[in-house]
């Protein structure tokens, strides 16, 4: 779009008109402000006292201020007439009133950010009205007031009391908002030349270190100016790109914002675009600044790492004026992935060639008109089989066997990839190992020993390897859960009443599970989950985190009883205190006292370390992961650190206990010694009855919807639009290698495996590169891009695989350095839940509540009743998943899958349907 040339023939009687730009097409938006020119003051200016070189027959043009014809008006206090004739606020000792002294406070203005004062004198040529110069004059952003030589040298002058400004520096400020499209660079010829125009006459400071915005602006001038213009130019670049004196803004800038989660609108606080046009150049200018650090610029822009400056002379052609030059350059830097690899360009000329690069990449994005991936298909009118038979497969292969081979290449090349890659793999796999192995010891006592952690860790290898091959949703992670250790115990339990053998009934009900996901697969029942809301997955998940925290606790319960409150250490607890007691005594006593103690079973020791080491896992590891929001180190290392989180927290805390704590005996965490049946061997089918396998049925009925919901929730955690996917989805082939997969543990007895939350979504993080945003001074993260590849998964589950050389090593890892994994999952996975969000508004002071899209379209009360309404949903879940009674927790799945119901047929009826979107959309 060309907009048509502004008149700059005259500068007098500037407005700033602050345009908000918003496009439909891909959902981004570009503001930006202009200055209107070639209108007259307002009218009620001083008439009678005209500035040097103003024309007061432009008066006339007031009224039609704005862009492409737009009136604009802006309400002023009524005026008296001898004000109206006579101008400005009423002098001293007349009719019209009295001055106000400045103990009177400031008169009621209308102050508009981003905005520009009028009018202006044209005379720009003369030093003694050198108005926003660079001489005696400092910006209230730095925190400095002005002393301006412009004022005090012309104080003869009058401006009807200032219209520029009164006394007390009171001015009246006007801005307008509107849209303006992202430029097309596949059509517009224009947008190509002037990147290039840049690339052969580079104006560009890398790491430029300041952040006061006179100090950047002023770089960025004298680099693009000095040599080439004049110091007139210097001086007249600087009024028209700032406001005034007393207000120091950016008169006109363009900034990009983004549909918000939830509705609304968010500015792309990471750079800002300023124009102006300049009467004294003959030819376009365009600078940039990366600054080192990021800086606070106004409301708008509280973290600035890139500040463009464009000039254009005064006479200049539609195409190639200062708004259209502009809006090339935000059209690209509109871009969030683009940013982050010009902040890790540490050269110009690696600069420029990622510039050049993604001009040609953007125009053949926008040539090529790509669709946005749906999550489900739903269409029902597109050519083939009409039928849902097998159709939900043929599209997910369809979908995702394109980026099969670039599934493997974006594990490698792209910046920091091959860092994030390691970082990830680690991560994976400490995060599936000592889940692997504590369910391990939980399955080997719930099952006399017949699944151990032997089994769950070839169970583990085998399983992720062969759905990191073949799954269409590489990051999806499988791991055997607490709900599946919960299941097992009940199979294990019926077993043990009927006397059937365990093998080959918890082998029956893994093939029937395997048979029912083929038939979910088959018929496109994935299709469903479209009505699973944000509400469903985040309470599951909630649930899921919460299971975590439960297993850790309920073992470091299990300790206490074991080696802390027990008879013998209370018997011999009076000596140690009489002992104490007795500031006497001899030394030896306690340390006799202490040997009597373990030598009669009272180990005390035991559990104060094992509680240690628990709370000191999930305190490295949290205190890791939060390491980026410290001043601590620099950005390269802080983000290095919270990548390595987990292994370091398990490392650490490990060596902790095997060295410091040498004489305390946490014995070992598993013996690894099965029940005499080779790990291979195959399920002895023929020793169940007919009715035990119609009994195997229902139960693997009811462990197929389990397996359902939470393999398709994980699947849409991971696939959520903030994560910024861009390969499709795999709901339905999902389900068909998971169902194999589990087909073949079944055959012998291993145990199942299935999509792990939080796992999942922690994969997708840890890949993610993330950009951070200030709002009302909450620091917000939003992902830039997830690399989608294959490899993280596939050199975890190799690593998993070789650990079972090292058993007897990994036997003497900490029991509590385990659990404390288990609570920096179950912790961490709290991070962007919203559901944990809402309840921790319950106990926060309102004053301090964030500025969410949620908070501000959503009445305190509905917002309170919904959180309510899923912690009532949540206390229900938790009631059967934890409950004593195994036949109870058999119908724990189906409670998941209800919860789609009640949230479409229920709650509507107790909250608007208009704040339900507003809290339970992604």
């Amino acid at each position: 779009m060309d907009l048509p040339p502004h008149n700059t023939d005259d500068s007098q009687g500037v407005e700033l008109q602050h345009v908000n730009v918003v496009t439909t097409e891909c959902r981004e938006n570009l503001a930006f402000s202009i200055e209107s020119e070639g209108q007259g003051p307002p009218p009620y200016s001083n008439k009678n006292k005209t500035p040097p070189g103003h024309d007061p027959k432009r008066r006339a043009d007031w009224k039609n201020g704005g862009v492409n014809g737009h009136v604009t008006t802006i309400n002023v206090p009524p005026i008296s007439t001898q004000d109206a004739e006579g101008g400005g606020l009423s002098p001293p000792d007349t009719g019209g009133g009295r001055r106000r002294h400045r103990s009177e406070g400031a008169l009621n203005t209308l102050t508009v950010t981003n905005s520009s004062a009028s009018p202006k004198s044209n005379n720009l040529l003369d030093p003694n009205y050198r108005k926003n110069s660079m001489y005696e004059s400092r910006s209230t952003i730095s925190g400095v007031k002005f002393d301006d030589s412009f004022i005090e040298e012309n104080k003869s002058f009058d401006y009807g009391s200032d219209s520029d400004g009164d006394e007390n520096g009171l001015t009246l400020m006007y801005s307008r908002h509107e849209k303006l499209p992202l430029k097309d660079f596949s059509l517009e010829i224009r947008a190509a030349m002037d990147i290039q125009r840049f690339l052969n006459k580079t104006v560009l400071l890398l790491d430029l270190n300041k952040i006061s915005l006179d100090e950047i602006i002023d770089e960025i001038l004298h680099k693009m100016l000095d040599g080439t213009e004049g110091e007139v130019s210097f001086d007249q670049a600087r009024s028209a790109l700032f406001t005034h004196d007393y207000v120091h803004m950016l008169s006109r800038t363009l900034q990009c914002t983004s549909i918000s989660e939830g509705g609304g609108f968010d500015y792309d606080q990471n750079w800002i675009c300023a124009m102006a046009s300049v009467p004294s150049i003959l030819t376009r200018h365009v600078g940039i600044a990366r600054l080192r650090t990021a800086a606070n610029l106004g409301t708008s822009s509280q973290e600035v790492y890139f500040v463009i400056v464009v000039l254009t002379p005064t006479k200049e052609k539609g195409t190639k004026n200062e708004v259209e030059t502009g809006r090339t350059f935000a059209t690209i830097f509109s871009d969030l992935d683009f940013r982050l690899n010009l902040l890790a360009a540490s050269t110009e000329d690696e600069f420029k060639s990622i510039l050049e690069q993604h001009t040609k990449e953007l125009a053949d994005r926008q040539m090529s008109l790509t669709n946005k991936v749906p999550v489900y298909d739903t269409d029902s009118n597109k050519g083939g089989c009409k039928c849902g038979l097998f159709k939900g497969i043929r599209e997910d292969l369809r979908r995702r066997l394109p980026h099969y081979f670039s599934d493997y290449k974006d594990g490698i090349f792209g910046p920091k990839t091959i860092q994030k890659t390691l970082s990830t793999t680690l991560f994976l796999y400490f995060a599936c190992l000592m889940p692997s192995i504590a369910f391990g010891v939980l399955n080997s006592e719930n099952t006399e020993n017949v699944l151990t952690v032997e089994k769950v860790l070839y169970s583990q290898t085998f399983g992720g390897l062969i759905f990191a091959l073949f799954g269409g949703t590489p990051l999806i992670v499988l791991l055997t859960t607490a709900p599946l250790a919960l299941y097992t115990k009940i199979i294990h339990s019926i077993c043990k009443e009927f006397s059937l053998d365990f093998r080959a009934m918890y082998a029956c009900v893994g093939l029937w599970n395997s048979f029912f996901l083929f038939l979910y697969a088959a018929f496109d029942l994935s299709v469903l989950m479209q009505w699973s809301s944000r509400s469903s997955e985040e309470i599951f998940a909630l649930f899921i985190a919460i299971a975590f925290c439960v297993d850790a606790f309920k073992n470091t319960a299990k300790n206490f009883e074991d080696h802390y409150n027990i008879p013998r250490c209370g018997s011999v607890s009076s000596p140690g205190l009489v002992a104490v007691s007795n500031v006497t005594a001899n030394v030896s006593t306690n340390i006799s006292e202490t040997v009597v103690q373990s030598s009669n079973g009272c180990e005390r020791d035991v559990s104060l370390l094992y509680l240690l080491l628990l709370l000191g896992t999930l305190w490295v590891g949290v205190m890791l992961y939060n390491f980026t929001k410290t001043p601590y180190l620099n950005a390269g290392k802080r983000e290095l650190l919270a990548d390595y989180a987990l292994p370091v927290s398990v490392v650490v805390m490990s060596l902790i206990g095997a060295l410091a704590f040498k004489d305390v005996d946490l014995g070992k965490s598993f013996d690894g010694l099965g029940n005499g049946f080779s790990i291979f061997s195959l399920v002895p089918f023929h020793t169940l009855s007919w009715g035990a396998v119609l009994g195997a049925m229902g139960l693997g009925f009811c462990l197929s919807l389990l397996f359902f919901m939470d393999q398709n929730i994980s699947a849409a955690l991971v696939n959520a639009p903030q994560n910024k996917m861009k390969k499709g989805t795999a709901y339905h082939w999902d389900l068909v290698v998971v169902g194999l997969i589990n087909l073949l543990h079944s055959l012998v007895a291993f145990p199942w495996v299935h999509a792990a939350l939080p796992h999942s979504p922690l994969h997708v993080r840890a890949l993610a590169d993330v950009e951070e945003r200030v709002d009302q001074g909450h620091i917000y993260q939003i992902i830039v891009k997830v690399r989608e590849t294959r490899l993280t998964a596939i050199l975890s589950h190799i690593l998993i695989g070789l650990s079972l050389l090292i058993l007897d090593v990994l036997a003497y890892i900490p029991t509590p350095v385990l659990y404390g994994l288990f609570l920096y999952v179950g912790v961490t996975s709290l991070d962007g839940n919203q559901m944990f969000e809402r309840i921790m508004l319950l106990f926060t002071e309102q004053s301090a509540y964030p500025p969410n899209h949620y908070i501000r379209r959503v009445p305190q009360r509905k917002m309170h009743l919904f959180t309510m309404l899923q912690l009532l949903q949540l206390i229900v879940l938790c009631g059967f998943g934890f409950a004593p009674y195994p036949y109870l927790k058999m119908f724990f799945p189906v409670l998941i899958f209800l919860l789609i119901p009640l949230r479409h047929k229920v709650i509507p009826h107790i909250i608007e349907d208009r704040y339900m979107k507003a809290m339970d959309s992604h």
